[in-house]
């Protein structure tokens, strides 16, 4: 998507969240269109360029029943990838991440020794915050509207001895490798600052593709910590590199999909357009 398209998406989101909240009553489109103050042509229209369905096709992608059954599916992903100790490349953008956890010495002094540029860009599901280093990057975040010295404020929390520079062309660049795909096969290296416990649990995310789920109990087993589900869900509320670490894969064993550090309408924006762009792509 791109910045001229941009704005549209605070209309997807609103109608979103109105679907997620009306949808036992099945509203019908025109009253959806009128929630986000389009006519329900354009309206259906817009739905559709981003994310390749009909809004009601998106949203029964986001029913419990139909999450529970790719709960099922990404069970024997998970177990495959456990095997080889590989993670899974997506299906939707061929994006390749590995990751690398920050020196003890780097982890108590806050990164101290470390560069980061960072810079707001436009993403498909809202304005983010990137920072990347020499050795990766560190941080992906989904903007709150008007919410960008917030953001800021937290990279800097979460690096706070680091030297940070503005560097709006390079976090554009990004933003766009990563979201567009630009470049088939391209490999995304990350530097995180997290426990060794915290490290475990964004390794075994890299194991879920774009498309599938997994419970919390998965990927507890997944990191080597079967039972200790509670504390992956700590972990995973953690990251700090939203989307390419995909936490918002991870869902609640009865198939609903539960919070999300971004917002839990932001999760099932993720969800149903990666798992609608998985039906649609070849694999």
């Amino acid at each position: 998507m791109t910045a001229e398209q941009h704005p549209d998406y605070q209309r997807i989101e609103q109608a979103i969240r109105f679907l997620q909240t009306n949808f036992e009553r099945q509203p019908d489109l025109d009253e959806v269109a009128r929630q986000v103050y389009l006519s329900p042509f354009h309206f259906q229209r817009l739905f559709s360029e981003w994310a390749g369905v009909s809004p009601k096709r998106f949203l029964q992608s986001l029913t419990a029943g139909h999450l529970k059954a790719k709960l099922h599916e990404t069970r024997n992903l998970l177990e495959a990838a456990e095997i080889a100790g590989l993670s899974t490349p997506s299906r939707v953008h061929d994006l390749f991440v590995t990751l690398e956890a920050v020196t003890p010495q780097e982890y108590r002094t806050g990164g101290a020794g470390l560069y980061i540029n960072y810079g707001f860009a436009p993403t498909p599901f809202g304005d983010g915050l990137l920072a990347t280093t020499e050795r990766g990057m560190c941080w992906l975040a989904f903007v709150p509207e008007g919410g960008h010295e917030a953001a800021l404020t937290e990279l800097y929390a979460a690096w706070p001895q680091a030297q940070l520079a503005e560097n709006q062309g390079v976090a554009a660049k990004l933003a766009q490798e990563i979201f567009q795909s630009a470049e088939p096969g391209r490999k995304f290296h990350l530097l995180v600052r997290g426990t060794n416990f915290q490290v475990k649990v964004w390794n075994a995310l890299l194991h879920i593709p774009a498309g599938s789920v997994a419970s919390y109990q998965a990927v507890a087993q997944a990191a080597g910590v079967p039972g200790a589900a509670r504390a992956v869900g700590s972990a995973i509320g953690s990251n700090n590199l939203a989307y390419l670490i995909p936490c918002h894969r991870v869902i609640r064993q009865s198939g609903m999909i539960g919070e999300y550090r971004w917002g839990s309408t932001k999760k099932a924006l993720l969800l149903g357009w990666e798992v609608n762009q998985a039906t649609t792509r070849t694999p």
